[in-house]
């Protein structure tokens, strides 16, 4: 049985694991190193935590889903963020998001079937004074409108 698709660093995984092994309090901790060899943590991942560290998987998957650092589903390579506080939301954002929902195929949360983007919706960047402001990877750009928006897409194509 393939624990995930992952199964390249299922021994790095278990590494991780056992370097904090029965040490429930470790918990974040190992969540951050296993989110960042995979790259999100499916159920599979979670189970072993749970395992590794005597905790019930109700309990790993309450800190994953309470977290939104943490995700289940694999990233695009180009994880875009639309900002939505209350300085991008009057200013557009929302039309930003509907656009951009349009043209990938896909609702915050979710991924491309290539692999090549994500859309999440934050709820502040720190960029006011250019809003609205989206950032792909950790690049911001701001004072979009949906058709520029669109053509920063493009620019990652």
């Amino acid at each position: 049985m393939q624990p995930c698709q992952c199964e390249e660093k299922w021994e790095q995984l278990e590494q991780i694991i056992d370097a904090h092994r029965g040490q429930p309090s470790a918990l974040i901790e190992v969540l951050h190193q296993a989110q960042e060899l995979i790259g999100y943590l499916p159920k599979q991942v979670q189970m072993a935590i749970a395992d590794g560290l005597g905790v019930s998987l109700s309990e790993v998957y309450s800190v994953v889903s309470f977290y939104s650092h943490f995700t289940t589903k694999p990233k695009g390579k180009y994880q875009i963020s639309v900002c939505k506080g209350t300085a991008c939301y009057v200013k557009g954002s929302p039309e930003i998001l509907e656009r951009l929902e349009k043209e990938l195929g896909i609702k915050p949360g979710d991924s491309t079937d290539d692999g090549r983007f994500s859309l999440e919706v934050v709820r502040c960047l720190g960029a006011c004074g250019l809003g609205p402001v989206m950032m792909v990877n950790k690049r911001a750009h701001g004072l979009l409108k949906p058709d520029t928006a669109v053509e920063v897409l493009k620019s990652y194509k």
